[in-house]
This record gives C-alpha cells, sequence and structure tokens, in this order.
C-alpha cells in the first residue's frame, strides 16, 4: 500500500498490485513477500476467471468439489468447513447450491442424527474431472514461463521457506 504523501510507482493503465506498494529501500524480505502475494493474487485471479467463463462456477464451488474427490465417502460439514479454512456458514450456502444442481448429495450421519456427510454425485464427478483437467491445463500454462530445473529450484525454495515459517510459529507457540 503506498504510504502517506507517497505518490503511486503505478504504470499508467495498470492494475494496481500488492507488489506497487514495496519501495526499493524496504527490506528485500518485504519486497519478497509483496512478490509472493502479488503473484498468488495473480494465478488465483486467472483461474476465477476461467472457472466463472468456461464452467459457470466459482472458485470456493471448485475447492469443495475438490476435497469432496479426494474423499468418495464424503465429509461431514465441519471437516469441509475446516480442510477449506472458511466458515460453516459459507461451506452451507456453497453446498445448498451444489445441492440443488445435483452435483453433490447430503448423506444421514448414523451415529449423529443433526450431522450430515456430503458426497459427490455421479454427475458432480463427471463435472469436477471435467474442471479439474482444465484447471492443471491453466496452472501448467501460467507457469510455463519457467524451466523444469526452475520449477525444481522455486519448490526447494518456497519449502525451505514454508519450514522455516512453520518452525518459527511453532517456536512463537511454545514460548
Amino acid at each position: 500500500m503506498p504510504r502517506p504523501n507517497q505518490p503511486s510507482r503505478r504504470s499508467p493503465g495498470r492494475a494496481p498490485d500488492r507488489e506497487t506498494a514495496a519501495r526499493p529501500g524496504d527490506h528485500r524480505a518485504l519486497r519478497l513477500w509483496l512478490r509472493l502475494l502479488t503473484c498468488t493474487q495473480l494465478i488465483e485471479r486467472n483461474v476465477r476467471n476461467r472457472l466463472r467463463l468456461q464452467f459457470a462456477t466459482t472458485l470456493p464451488r471448485f475447492d469443495l468439489m475438490s476435497q469432496l474427490e479426494r474423499h468418495p465417502e464424503g465429509l461431514k460439514m465441519n471437516e469441509l468447513s475446516r480442510r477449506m479454512m472458511v466458515t460453516g456458514g459459507n461451506v452451507t450456502g456453497i453446498t445448498d447450491q451444489l445441492v440443488k444442481e445435483g452435483l453433490v448429495e447430503r448423506l444421514p450421519q448414523p451415529s449423529d442424527r443433526r450431522a450430515f456427510r456430503v458426497r459427490l454425485t455421479r454427475a458432480g464427478v463427471k463435472a469436477f474431472a471435467e474442471m479439474a483437467l482444465e484447471h492443471e491445463e491453466w496452472i501448467v500454462g501460467l507457469l510455463s514461463g519457467l524451466t523444469k530445473r526452475e520449477h525444481e529450484d522455486l519448490l526447494a525454495l518456497l519449502a525451505k521457506v514454508k519450514q522455516h515459517a512453520l518452525g518459527t510459529m511453532h517456536s512463537k507457540e511454545t514460548t
């Protein structure tokens, strides 16, 4: 974000992104964080647009179906909420829509009459398979500007960042 009394460094006609908030004198780690965030947002925006245009769906719906595809036996609503890192209300709204469209079904949970297990229907499995195939192609295309070696290097570097961040989180929790 631009600081007060600082001119914006955006190029004319270009949409702002997180990285434009960085100044040359900012710590390199801050600039790196903003670049990672910008790349993530650009890729996500691209995927959201393609899902909307090609499949008339949203990323949250795709994510919910993705979770269910990994668990053919279905998941309880609270499990879906936890895995998707969204509120139960969000999961309920998305599930309601997908049930109406015949893509998922709610099954009673014998051990808890108040709980339901949600799973993909046959139509849902078919629809998700089609979307997942396209999604993979989009991601491959979006990252095709890197060589195989650069992919491997970036994966290794990001794994190192992830491990350090996890270690930092755990050490803060124990102090």
